[in-house]
């Protein structure tokens, strides 16, 4: 009897499961993934960060945004390498799932989800703040233009990944020239003693004109230093989607993280140098701000200004791309409702775009509240920080002879280094905003309630993650023997 006329029923349901839930293969190179990279963070340059300022000052927030950016860079050296061992749409919870069991694959996907369906919907409202102020078309912010924001782009990754992450480049581009412009007109106006010109807050402990609010101040203005680099982790999502990713993805995010290094210093380093910390601290559009020091508009402000938006648009698209990831991943493997996994002809997950693309577009129309929500996603961004650091850590120790095409320069002790910052950025946020935090954490709740009593006994084994897995089960129990 042949090969193939062996197959069981069971084995063709398997097969055809698998192959309603594929995405497109071969879409994207590590050129198109750099740039997916800045463009998850590019909207952080143009405003947010620099609410940092009146927790920390320029000192404080300088300080935050060295060690956040070291925690980042710490924790893409470890994605790195673990996306070139497993790389699956799962991204962080692929790589937990593998380290930390279920429950911590579970824990992970739910931290990630959090911060990409929560980021998008803070973003589109930012987006319609910025159309109205623009004056564009006489258009104002409100439900009416979340939703056509949300209808446009939803629309074009629907239209297939390439399409999507090429029109993502672009836009990126955009943004990412303006900031240079932005750094080369602000730097005749740029005065050193601009920078720490906060009054001192001489209550606090350890203040100074450097950290006008004291050492606390620095904790405080983790959550802000976090909005230069916030999203680059969603590289690996692209996993399925990439030419030779066990090659392509480490290329991508470490050159993701060095741009967005250089970005966040210029930006930053600039727009409080030319216009004063104190007089920026409060704004929203910064950057604009900054080149506006009687108030009037100039053309290199209103081209600063169009970019953000275009930054905006940036950021809000692919946000939308990897929360859909995230989620396709774990519909795939059971962990949530398995239709949601679904694919189209073109290959594009679209109830995966369009279920968050729905729970985003209510949460900005009903709410309002773009600030509130971005903390919430930094909430659930720092506990899929600290869980991916931690299956690195786990990964190196147990399975130390796992085939790895790159290597964590540094090995566990770079991805330590992250956990520990990943852990102290989680606990910041409950000193910016308690509420948010709060709200992040009873999310978790209802999730883990419902993978507890529900979807842990369903789970998918043929899902690449769970096969990855179960690989990892089989072998140990064959070294046991």
């Amino acid at each position: 009897m042949s090969q193939e006329s062996t197959s069981t029923p069971a084995a063709a349901q398997a097969d055809d499961y698998l192959e309603r839930r594929a995405l497109r293969r071969g879409s994207a190179g590590w050129v198109l993934l750099t740039g997916l990279g800045v463009a998850y963070v590019v909207s952080g340059d143009y405003s947010g960060w620099n609410f940092g300022l009146a927790e920390g000052g320029f000192g404080g927030l300088a300080i935050a945004m060295v060690l956040m950016g070291a925690m980042y860079a710490c924790m893409v050296f470890a994605l790195a390498e673990l996306s070139s061992i497993l790389p699956t749409a799962g991204g962080g919870y692929g790589f937990a799932r593998r380290a930390l069991g279920p429950w911590g694959g579970f824990l992970t996907g739910t931290a990630i989800l959090i911060e990409y369906v929560l980021a998008p919907a803070a973003i589109v409202i930012f987006i319609g703040d910025y159309v109205e102020s623009l004056g564009l078309f006489g258009l104002e912010s409100g439900w009416p233009m979340y939703l056509v924001c949300f209808a446009i782009f939803l629309g074009i990754h629907l239209w297939g990944v390439g399409e999507a992450l090429r029109f993502s480049f672009v836009v990126t581009g955009i943004a990412v020239a303006a900031l240079i412009v932005f750094a080369l007109a602000a730097l005749p106006d740029f005065s050193v003693a601009s920078l720490d010109d906060i009054p001192v807050d001489s209550s606090a402990a350890g203040s100074s004109s450097w950290l006008p609010f004291g050492l606390l101040g620095i904790w405080a203005a983790f959550p802000f230093g976090m909005w230069f680099f916030l999203g680059v982790e969603g590289v690996p999502l692209a996993a399925e989607e990439t030419r030779d990713p066990a090659r392509t993805l480490p290329k991508a995010i470490r050159w993701s993280m060095g741009i967005l290094v250089v970005l966040a210093v210029v930006t930053f380093v600039a727009a409080a140098g030319a216009r004063g910390s104190a007089s920026i601290q409060e704004a929203g559009n910064p950057l604009v701000e900054a080149l506006q020091p009687d108030g009037k508009a100039t053309t290199l402000s209103r081209i600063v200004n169009y970019a953000g938006l275009a930054g905006l648009v940036a950021s809000f698209f692919s946000l939308i791309y990897a929360g859909s990831r995230q989620l396709f991943a774990l519909s795939r493997a059971g962990y949530l409702p398995r239709f949601l996994s679904l694919t189209s002809r073109r290959k594009a997950p679209y109830l995966g775009l369009l279920v968050p693309g729905t729970i985003g577009f209510l949460l900005a129309a009903v709410s309002g509240d773009g600030a509130r929500m971005l903390n919430i996603a930094v909430f659930g961004a720092t506990i899929s920080y600290a869980l991916m650091s931690l299956s690195h850590i786990v990964l190196r120790r147990r399975e130390p002879e796992l085939p790895r095409p790159y290597r964590t320069p540094g090995g566990v002790l770079t991805s330590s280094v992250a956990l520990v910052l990943a852990c102290a950025a989680l606990v910041a946020t409950f000193l910016v905003d308690v509420t948010a935090a709060f709200i992040a954490l009873a999310v978790y709740v209802v999730a883990l309630a419902y993978f507890g009593l529900y979807s842990r006994k369903r789970l998918v084994a043929k899902a690449p993650e769970e096969e990855f897995a179960a690989l990892a089960a089989a072998e140990a129990e064959l070294t046991r023997d």
